[in-house]
């Protein structure tokens, strides 16, 4: 009986080994030695890369360390920026202060002028249908007798800086303030002579009222009606 080993092929043999031999073989075994020294060399390089990744991180720190210093503020800056904003708060104020102040002495104002129309309301209407005026009144008088009968007078006091109503039929009572601040007040009477009785034909009136700062003239004029003949 023939020995069985002489049986199998060489190829046979091989693959029963697991090898193959010739060009695969080589090619196998070159790559294997080509894989080796490749690791071989990623290690060497790791090993002396190792110190320059190290040496860049730490100046890449470095530089990180600078860089979040340079982003700061320094003291001098702080203070010329808190000096800055302390100047435009103070011109804010200011400005905001100074509207508020011409508010109010508008305000004040307005409602001086207004007490003050009023005023002349009352006196030129009164004056319109009176049926007499005392043509021989100082100019800061007028004297009259109303509609209704009524012998009033109107004062103003520059003492006190007002204008009073008066009625001198009752003189228990005490002079009412009709208006306030009045700092002049002229009546400009027009009269003639009509027969042998002299009768004021209208009377212009000029007011002068003040608020603070601020002064303001207002003018106003009434014809007799009951000496329109």
């Amino acid at each position: 009986m023939k020995n069985t080993r002489d049986k199998i092929s060489p190829k046979h043999s091989r693959k029963i080994r697991g090898t193959y031999g010739g060009p695969r073989d080589s090619a196998a075994r070159s790559y294997r030695a080509d894989f080796r020294r490749a690791v071989c060399n990623r290690k060497i390089r790791g090993t002396c890369d190792g110190s320059r990744v190290s040496a860049a991180r730490r100046s890449h720190a470095d530089l990180w360390t600078d860089t979040k210093h340079q982003a700061g503020f320094t003291i001098v800056e702080l203070l010329l920026a808190m000096a800055l904003s302390a100047i435009l708060l103070a011109a804010v104020a200011a400005a905001f202060n100074g509207s508020i102040i011409n508010y109010q002495q508008n305000e004040d104002i307005f409602k001086t002028i207004n007490s003050a129309r009023q005023a002349l309301y009352r006196i030129t209407t009164q004056l319109r249908t009176a049926d007499a005026v005392d043509p021989c009144e100082p100019d800061n008088q007028c004297t009259m007798i109303t509609a209704e009968g009524d012998d009033i007078t109107y004062s103003y006091n520059g003492a006190d800086n007002k204008l009073y109503l008066i009625t001198n039929d009752d003189t228990t009572d005490s002079d009412y303030v009709l208006c306030n601040n009045v700092t002049g007040m002229i009546f400009t009477k027009e009269s003639v002579l009509e027969g042998m009785q002299l009768e004021v034909k209208s009377v212009q009136i000029s007011m002068t009222v003040v608020s603070g700062d601020l002064q303001r003239t207002i003018s106003s004029a009434a014809v007799i009606r009951r000496n329109l003949h």
